[in-house]
């Protein structure tokens, strides 16, 4: 990959941007409803608007700030910043919109050019009060790409791409399916510690292993939950961000690299597991951080199915590649292992907000205070966004 950013203009802009507040909606309780029974798919309790105002109000009191204080709004795609501007009363002097790691980055950025200097990045999904479906015949089912080259074999749905991204991580490497089982049983143990995570029962690898496939060779719990939230999350520039409620967590190194070529044709994910993306970022993250893998006290990948994970570990510089399936087993990646991975529960097991749930678990992290899900000292924390073959990463770090 030819090198393409420039690391001295990156270098400056490092620890200029601070995490000042986070909220989230209660994932668990409203999973569960009324009487602990979850609700029915399709039956409507929220909008996506309705839970990202929660969210974001929850996240200006974690902060200490007032609605009248923000200048810029990054939403998630399933929400319009003018109509959340509208019924928020916000008035945004910049905006934005994608996934939580491009929402921080150009955050960033635009609080560096100052445009703004306080944003609130917020996301909601209603997505089973509205009986979403990722999969089948509608365009939602995985994305906006032409299913062109496989949907006319029953490649319809982001599970069975995925299920083709690990048998072919199986057959290169001999990556077991209890490998794999340990991402799920570790995460669920995390969710196990969180009390706002939808899954609370324990799981155990012979759990795993009796579940049914879905798209063999995953099973029931490689797939992440379909469940309502919402997120917030408040940057504001560092030289603001001292007096808060909270000490500042930095954001301290970003990087962002796109492999487009072929995307529709699948050649990113079997080609090299995103690998070549994942070098991209490494390349630009860890420089501008100051820290390399090694550093990382606490990890969160994008795990709308486990295997993420062992292509974000390999692809990163924590293990060799091939070596992603001995890496997460006896408890490597669980609280109190060597590297703590997604330890709200993630996607798989507290509730699926499309990445954006990682980044207040993070935040918290390096606040400290979790409890029993504390990862002892964690000082730097790392996420990781690779999904078909568009690669972001945020590292954090803890501030004074």
């Amino acid at each position: 990959m030819v090198e393409s950013f420039d690391r001295k203009r990156l270098a400056p802009l490092k620890d200029t941007v601070a995490v000042v507040g986070v909220g989230e909606t209660d994932y668990g309780a409203d999973y569960r409803g009324s009487g602990g029974k979850a609700v029915a798919k399709g039956e409507a309790r929220y909008d996506s608007y309705t839970l990202a105002s929660r969210a974001l109000k929850r996240a200006l009191d974690d902060a200490g700030l007032n609605k009248d204080e923000i200048d810029g709004l990054c939403t998630g795609p399933t929400l319009s910043g003018e109509r959340a501007s509208e019924l928020w009363g916000l008035n945004p002097r910049w905006s934005g919109s994608g996934d939580a790691a491009q929402c921080i980055i150009e955050a960033a950025m635009a609080i560096n050019c100052g445009l703004c200097t306080t944003v609130a990045l917020v996301y909601g999904n209603a997505q089973r009060s509205m009986d979403t479906a990722y999969g089948g015949a509608r365009v939602t089912g995985g994305g906006i790409t032409s299913y062109f080259y496989y949907a006319p074999w029953g490649m319809t749905s982001q599970g069975a791409l995925y299920a083709l991204f690990f048998q072919r991580h199986k057959l290169l490497y001999g990556t077991t399916d209890e490998q794999l089982g340990s991402i799920a049983v570790a995460f669920r143990k995390h969710a196990c510690m969180n009390p706002n995570a939808v899954m609370q029962k324990p799981l155990s690898l012979d759990d795993y292993m009796k579940a049914p496939y879905v798209a063999e060779p995953l099973r029931l719990f490689d797939y992440c939950l379909i469940n309502d939230g919402g997120v917030a999350i408040i940057l504001r520039r560092a030289d603001m961000a001292k007096a808060l409620k909270h000490p500042p967590v930095m954001v301290s190194g970003f990087g962002w690299s796109e492999e487009n070529v072929d995307a529709t044709q699948l050649r990113p994910r079997l080609k090299d597991f995103y690998h070549t993306a994942h070098r991209g970022v490494a390349a630009q993250v860890y420089p501008m951080a100051g820290v390399t893998p090694r550093d990382v006290d606490v990890f969160a990948t994008y795990d709308s199915f486990s295997v993420h994970l062992l292509a974000s570990l390999e692809g990163f510089g924590f293990c060799k590649e091939g070596e992603g399936g001995a890496f997460v087993q006896n408890g490597r990646i669980e609280i109190g292992g060597e590297l703590p991975c997604n330890t709200s529960g993630g996607m798989l097991s507290e509730s699926y907000m499309q990445s954006w749930n990682h980044q207040p678990e993070l935040v918290r992290q390096l606040r400290g205070g979790l409890g029993a899900r504390q990862v002892q000292g964690a000082a730097v924390a790392q996420y990781v966004h690779d999904v078909a073959g568009k690669c972001k990463s945020i590292i954090y770090t803890r501030g004074g």
